[in-house]
């Protein structure tokens, strides 16, 4: 959390023009979290002996995510009126959230016992065990004391919002009970933002968009400084992949919000969302300087910098690395606090595209195992490190797991070439073994299992054409497969690939790093074949480009002294 405010702060900075404290409540309604902080500071220039305005400063902390602050603030509203239910509902909430749940219990229970018969003792009661973590959550409760509240309150619209929340958090797939009464807190006050706003959220939770999002106009068109309707109306809009309005509204949001770290947070998530990396990570990294203890803000940029890559900034892969260790070290400080198995994932990713590729396998490993179906074909990125590691078997194994993976879509391009590859070069080295032995049997048996592997190479090479007919490389690579199927030409099963490889590639860019070798090796081919069918010109043609591109190659030197190089 933030650092704490010391309470001689409070006589810093007052405005002369302080507003009513219902006006400081409405801004933090509103999420105007430091616009509401300097109204709290004026009212209690003015007046320090209220309770009610240190609770509702109070909350004006809580909300904005600064449990320290708020837990000061209701501490001395308990000290200034030691009567006011309020602050020790608040003092009780801030130590449940801190996993304090005795200590916790106990400041609810005297918060309630002081506001008996209180409507408003009893609703914030009650948002306390609506919304409290799992462990101390009492939803029956707060259903009972809501009950009580509008029994003393019926027409109290705030009371209905809270039970229909009651409602919802009870049985989140049955909107029926929950409409019904944010409809009778909008008959109560139909000029409540926050209503329209909880009635279009769910709309949105049964993804009625466009009823949800003329809701959230209508809260708009009540208050325009209503900054959760912006916010709701971005994510729409996201969801929607209308990226312009999105961005539009959640400025909007943060605009309203400027001050607010929560806000901040909000901002920088959402443009993150919004592919908008660049945007996010400059956000981010001011954050994480304000508050180096959010573990949340060092994940995201961790995940940010990867999605972001090397293409935009050329340390981007060593910077999220930095950044995704120090939300592990920071997530490690911090009792309970959930893993999730994309900050494994994201670890890994980038410590493969930081050259670490068996830490990175290993990371990744650990996300698969934490979230299996959702995280199955993960197991090609791994096989893709093996490649790039030269173990070409668990690189075999791993594609392998991915192409079997529920509900999969099977290998991509890039998967088939990195696998075919892998079956290649582990043809190879068995082929150079067989080379080595002695014993006819045991050599007989080797270039066996080379020849199968070949094939299987050739085989993913294939269906990589099939999928993407315009890659090059494929063609090359094929046709260095089938040298090996034919070993001695006698079908020439090499000739159509590298020749279909060779006519893709402009004569201007045969020289280029990407092709210079593979044109190398289509022209020793095809020169050969051309010399051994006998047509010389056609033959001339391969090795006069072979010694263009290689002056110093050994076969174009020795066709061109050759009669029929001549």
């Amino acid at each position: 959390m933030k650092n704490k405010i010391t309470v001689a702060a409070l006589t810093i900075s007052v405005f002369a023009n302080a507003q009513t404290l219902q006006e400081a409540i409405t801004k933090t309604e509103n999420e105007r979290y430091e616009a509401a902080a300097a109204d709290f500071r004026a009212l209690l220039a003015k007046d320090g002996t209220k309770g009610d305005i240190f609770f509702y400063y109070g909350e004006n902390f809580f909300k904005n995510e600064n449990l320290d602050s708020a837990l000061i603030m209701y501490k001395k509203g308990t000290e200034v009126q030691p009567t006011n239910a309020l602050n020790y509902i608040g003092v009780g909430k801030v130590l449940l959230w801190q996993g304090k749940d005795q200590d916790g219990n106990a400041s609810l229970f005297k918060g309630k016992t002081l506001g008996a018969k209180n409507a408003t003792a009893f609703m914030k009661l009650a948002e306390v065990y609506n919304t409290a973590p799992p462990t101390s959550k009492n939803l029956i409760e707060a259903n009972k004391l809501l009950t009580d509240a509008l029994k003393w309150e019926p027409k109290n619209p705030e009371a209905h919002i809270l039970m229909g929340d009651n409602l919802l958090e009870q049985n989140p797939t049955e909107g029926g009970g929950p409409i019904k009464e944010y409809e009778k807190a909008l008959e109560l006050n139909p000029k409540s933002p926050k209503g329209m706003l909880r009635v279009g959220k769910l709309y949105s939770r049964a993804r009625n968009y466009n009823l949800a999002l003329d809701y959230y106009k209508k809260a708009i068109g009540i208050d325009p400084t209503f900054a959760p309707a912006y916010r709701e109306i971005a994510e729409i809009y996201h969801l929607a992949g209308k990226e312009m309005p999105a961005l539009e509204n959640i400025k909007k949001y943060l605009e309203l919000n400027s001050g607010s770290f929560s806000a901040h947070k909000r901002y920088a998530s959402f443009m993150f969302l919004n592919k908008q990396y660049v945007d996010a990570i400059k956000e981010m990294e001011e954050l994480v300087k304000k508050d180096p203890s959010d573990c949340y803000m060092w994940r995201l940029l961790g995940y940010a910098y990867y999605e972001m890559g090397n293409a935009t900034d050329k340390e981007a892969y060593t910077k999220g690395l930095a950044d995704i260790n120090k939300f592990f070290d920071c997530a490690a400080a911090k009792p309970n606090f959930k893993m999730l198995a994309d900050d494994y994932k994201y670890k890994g990713l980038l410590l493969g595209k930081t050259g670490q590729d068996s830490l990175g396998a290993a990371e990744i490993e650990k996300a698969i195992a934490q979230d299996p179906a959702k995280n199955c074909e993960l197991n090609g990125e791994i096989g893709k490190m093996m490649v790039k590691a030269k173990k070409y078997e668990k690189a075999i194994a791993y594609y392998d797991k991915k192409a079997a993976c529920p509900n999969s879509k099977g290998l991509t391009g890039a998967d088939d070439f990195d696998e075919g590859r892998a079956f290649y070069y582990l043809a190879g080295a068995k082929e150079k073994e067989a080379s080595e032995l002695k014993d006819a049997a045991a050599k007989a048996k080797k270039e066996a299992e080379a020849i199968e592997l070949f094939v299987k190479a050739d085989t993913m090479m294939a269906r990589l054409i099939q999928l993407s007919p315009n890659f090059t490389t494929a063609y090359f690579f094929r046709g260095n497969v089938n040298v090996h199927l034919d070993l001695k030409n006698e079908k020439w099963l090499a000739k159509p690939y590298f020749e279909k490889g060779f006519s893709m590639v402009k004569p201007e860019e045969r020289a280029l790093p990407a092709n210079k070798n593979y044109i190398i090796t289509s022209c020793e081919y095809l020169g050969y074949y051309y010399l051994k069918s006998n047509d010389n010109a056609k033959a001339k043609e391969f090795f006069t480009i072979l010694k263009e591109l290689d002056p110093n190659n050994k076969k174009a030197i020795d066709f061109f002294k050759s009669p029929q190089g001549k």
